[in-house]
């Protein structure tokens, strides 16, 4: 029986292999397809069987994705690659950016201004509230993507301790392509906190959905942005307990405030529309990957169209018992004060360009941009009276006016070649509101090789009107009408010198300032905060150095300010400033790209502000200055993958030379406390 068997199984055997040899043999005519030739289920068969055993070789990364602001789009068509590395990928938020350091009141989403001295560059009809602009989102904000493949990034952050949070920080981006020429993006922020005292329960939410189309052709381009922003801040009066780090706290979210309801909310949304068209013969250089051409017009026409509203309001439900505020005038326990600004804006502009055929080495190449920019801004500003027909809450309005600018706008600029750039702004508002006020700005440009790095030197001058806030404000506690405050005038000097190859910058700064407008009490030591202007020229010298240095593994960095005025009581900045960040690099196991260091924050002492409530404005007031303590914090973050994390641990050093800090007066900043961060990138 089994020896049958044995014969048995010899047979199966040998006929598997015949079938096998004479498989090789085709029974089709020779040069016939096979696959047409087969019969449906074999062909079926075969098609399955060499899918399912072929790769997938095409794997999505960054270099399907690349990005561009309206900035890099004003003189010709550029993009560059997304930024997917852990440069400053802990330092998250406005608050903590290394080259520009702010105070503020205790935590990300409270009111801020920045610690060194930068004023802004800018022409028109401002308000004047600014203390919480850093978490704003606007046009200038949004990128423009082209995506070969859907590309979205999901960011967290958030700082854990007792049973709080410091931080709790969303955000998502996400661009496609609907065609190959037209883009699509969203934009979604959110920052909620509790924070480390009471009554800094912060609520943040920006949103922006941008588009950004090019014709076929590459002459015709469109950006539009809509966008929204909700910004609700607790306003708390500071704590009650103004020694704090000296006596010790057993529960600091128990410590007492001077307001328990009392909220700002700013509100800014808006459409914004920009449209140019390229006239003429269209330059073309291909960039050195073969991937990306940077498209050179000759001539372009442009509009641009933007629409928007802010909205700002305070709200006070309780009685001043702990004197935040100097007085009233409408209503001794409530509060409800509020502007609105409705703006419109048209730009026309006409741009050539003078340059060789040959444009592989770009030189000798002039550019004129010529331009008229039309404002028309409407404001209504409210507040709740008491007197009025006997009604607790009737809110009326105080103020309403109407206003325009007209500004004209030029831009020229020269290049001699790639390596000596002369480029010049001038923007003169001719008629309107701002009517005198200027900015002229102008930058020569000196590059030598790799080794030798750039030279920048630059001078601008800036005459602006004063904001509304300083001229003319009606609200319960803070009224300013007709006052005295002209123009400020600046003028401003720069060096500047990089170093790409060897990681190093210098930057030497002077400024002369004349009517510096600010806020300051009335009385010494006061919290009566009105509007005041310098009259003396102010000078303020500013010196900042920046150095990078490698050692295989090693990375060190340092960032430092110096910056010196003949009135540093009233500017009220610290001479010192320096951030130095130092880390060990390695990658574990072949997939974990890791950083392990620590940064360093320090300031010298200075005259610190106090902050008035319900006009977000930071002012001078009693001569008081902190003593200040290197800010220690040590941190590792990595790349997994499409994933980068940190965990930090902020001011880890609290304890050990000092208990706490203050860059406010009365506002204390919070304690150490472990904080982690987490970004997700995918492509589709």
């Amino acid at each position: 029986m089994l020896k049958g068997l044995k014969y048995f199984f010899l047979t199966l055997l040998l006929a598997a292999l015949g079938h096998t040899a004479f498989a090789q043999i085709p029974d089709v005519p020779y040069g016939t397809d096979t696959l047409r030739g087969a019969r449906p289920a074999q062909s079926i068969d075969s098609v399955r069987k060499r899918l399912e055993g072929d790769k997938d070789t095409v794997i999505y990364s960054a270099k399907y994705v690349k990005v561009t602001n309206e900035r890099l789009l004003n003189d010709s068509t550029q993009v560059f690659p997304i930024d997917t590395g852990l440069t400053n990928f802990e330092n998250y938020t406005a608050l903590m950016q290394p080259r520009s350091p702010r105070i503020h009141l205790g935590n990300t989403g409270l009111p801020q201004r920045a610690l060194l001295f930068e004023p802004a560059k800018t022409v028109g009809f401002d308000v004047g509230l600014h203390s919480l602009d850093v978490y704003m989102m606007g046009p200038q904000d949004v990128n423009y993507y082209r995506a070969r493949v859907a590309y979205t990034n999901l960011s967290f952050f958030s700082g854990a301790f007792s049973n709080s949070n410091a931080d709790q920080v969303f955000r998502m981006v996400h661009t496609q392509n609907i065609k190959p020429n037209w883009n699509f993006t969203v934009n979604f922020n959110n920052t909620g906190s509790r924070g480390y005292y009471r009554r800094q329960n912060v609520s943040d939410l920006n949103a922006a959905i941008s588009t950004w189309y090019e014709s076929k052709g590459k002459r015709y381009n469109l950006l539009g942005t809509l966008f929204f922003n909700n910004i609700r801040t607790p306003e708390s009066g500071a704590i009650l307990n103004e020694s704090v780090f000296t006596t010790g706290s057993l529960d600091k979210q128990q410590e007492a405030v001077r307001l328990n309801n009392s909220y700002t909310n700013h509100r800014n949304n808006g459409f914004y529309l920009k449209q140019f068209y390229y006239v003429g013969r269209i330059d073309t250089i291909q960039s050195a990957s073969k991937e990306v051409a940077k498209i050179l017009p000759t001539q372009r026409v442009a509009h641009t169209f933007f629409y928007n509203i802010q909205k700002y309001r305070f709200r006070q439900n309780e009685p001043d018992t702990y004197k935040a505020f100097p007085d009233y005038y409408f209503n001794n326990d409530i509060s409800q004060d509020s502007i609105a600004v409705t703006s419109f804006r048209n730009e026309f502009s006409y741009s050539f360009y003078l340059r060789g055929r040959s444009v592989s080495f770009v030189k000798n190449e002039v550019k004129l941009d010529v331009g008229l920019t039309h404002d028309l801004f409407h404001f209504n500003q409210y507040v709740n009276d008491s007197l009025v027909n006997n009604l607790r809450d009737q809110v009326r309005r105080v103020q309403g006016k109407t206003y325009q600018n007209i500004k004209l706008n030029a831009k020229f600029s020269y290049r001699f070649s790639d390596r000596v750039l002369l480029d010049g702004d001038f923007q003169q508002v001719v008629t309107g509101y701002n009517f005198g006020d200027y900015l002229y700005d102008a930058k020569l440009t000196l590059a030598g090789g790799q080794r030798a790095g750039k030279i920048i030197l630059g001078a601008y001058a800036q005459n602006n009107e004063a904001p509304l806030i300083f001229k003319n404000w009606i609200s319960n506690h803070y009224v300013y009408t007709n006052t005295d405050i002209g123009k400020q005038q600046i003028n401003n000097f720069s060096f500047n010198y990089i170093n790409d190859k060897y990681k190093f910058d210098v930057k030497a700064e002077y400024f002369l300032i004349s009517g510096y407008q600010y806020f300051a009490s009335q009385t010494p030591g006061g919290i009566d905060a009105a509007p005041a202007q310098l009259n003396s020229p102010m000078n303020l010298l500013k010196l900042a150095a920046g150095k990078r240095f490698d050692f295989g593994r090693w990375h060190f960095e340092d960032y430092l300010v110096y910056q010196q005025s003949d009135y540093q009581s009233t500017i009220r900045t610290p001479q010192l400033y320096n951030y130095f960040n130092f880390c060990y690099t390695k990658m574990f196991f072949k997939v974990l790209d890791a950083a392990m260091g620590v940064n360093v924050r320090y300031n010298t002492r200075y005259q610190a502000p106090n902050y008035a409530i319900g006009i977000g404005q930071f002012y001078n007031s009693a001569d008081l200055s902190f003593y200040t303590y290197p800010v220690i914090t040590p941190y590792i973050k990595a790349t997994l993958f499409r994933t980068n994390l940190f965990i930090m641990y902020d001011y880890a050093n609290q304890g050990l030379q000092s208990n706490g800090y203050y860059t406010v007066n009365r506002y204390p900043m919070p304690d150490k406390q472990l904080k982690f961060g987490v970004s997700w990138t995918f492509y589709n």
